[in-house]
């Protein structure tokens, strides 16, 4: 059974966009690794990351409902042939790029209490937050970051504390250099015959890109044409330079996808060589014998 994302971030399944943004923030730094020293913290961080991307996207969210998270990461259409269009999602597996696009860029851990990752200094000592620092309920009154705005300090990198931007001209770290998502690898499975002939993969990717206002984003689908020369080999991967998620903070992510070989009921690759195993008898390993396929 997949992932109950609704689960994942304890609410119902009928939340609206500011329940979902509320939730995640109230989660993510519940469990984030820098506060949280459980073993499990990481691995739960970044469930809730991706429950997080699936849910604030309407088109994710839609498919997810109806067909849940194996529906949503293997689903769509296709064609034996490999030229059918295909809808397939799958999570870019770095949680801390969703918490820092979700603040503005910023680790509100690195802002107000240092971050909880040991930090080297020239004396050779290190410096981290405690188990108990912000061990808080972000309901209410226990939301760590309001007793700032006594100090006219109204949210993080332009975020309020629903996680909304808020409309300024400049963000607070306008200077800061934008440094490239990683790669988002795919595993793309090729048949013998696909290999023997060559051939021309669609896959329909959903991604965030930026509007002309460099602020402001939208959601789009583009279709990437992955061109399969005759006799490629299983591990050769094909990349399309920055067609990632765009965020003002951010450089899209190359997306890669990976050739990994189908099974085939008779014959096996390997390396250039096709191999096909027979059981034979005795009569025929001493006089031989030819086998048609």
């Amino acid at each position: 059974m997949g992932k109950d994302y609704y689960k994942i971030l304890g609410i119902p399944s009928g939340s609206n966009e500011d329940e979902i943004k509320k939730a995640y923030r109230k989660m993510a730094l519940k469990f984030h690794p820098d506060k949280n020293k459980d073993p499990n913290a990481e691995e739960k961080f970044k469930e809730i990351a991706e429950a997080y991307e699936v849910l604030s996207d309407p088109k994710k969210r839609v498919i997810y409902d109806q067909y849940g998270e194996d529906g949503l990461k293997t689903g769509g259409t296709g064609s034996s042939s490999g030229q059918g269009t295909t809808y397939h999602y799958t999570f870019h597996g770095d949680p801390h790029a969703t918490f820092a696009s979700f603040f503005g860029g910023s680790n509100p851990f690195d802002i107000f209490f240092g971050s909880g990752r040991q930090r080297g200094t020239t004396n050779g000592t290190s410096d981290h937050v405690g188990d108990h620092d912000m061990d808080i309920d972000m309901d209410g009154d226990d939301d760590p970051f309001s007793s700032f705005s006594h100090f006219g300090f109204s949210g993080i990198n332009g975020f309020h504390h629903g996680g909304g931007r808020r409309h300024r001209n400049e963000p607070l770290h306008s200077s800061r250099r934008k440094v490239q998502d990683p790669p988002v690898v795919h595993e793309l499975k090729v048949s013998l015959e696909e290999i023997f002939h060559g051939c021309t993969k669609r896959m329909r990717i959903t991604r965030r890109r930026l509007n002309p206002d460099g602020r402001t984003m939208r959601t789009e689908d583009k279709i990437l044409n992955i061109v399969i020369k005759r006799g490629w080999k299983e591990g050769t991967k094909i990349t399309f330079p920055k067609e990632g998620d765009e965020t003002p903070e951010n450089i899209p992510a190359d997306i890669a996808f990976v050739l990994k070989d189908k099974g085939h009921p008779l014959f096996k690759r390997d390396g250039s060589n096709i191999i096909y195993s027979a059981k034979i008898g005795l009569k025929e390993l001493l006089f031989g014998k030819h086998h048609h396929r």
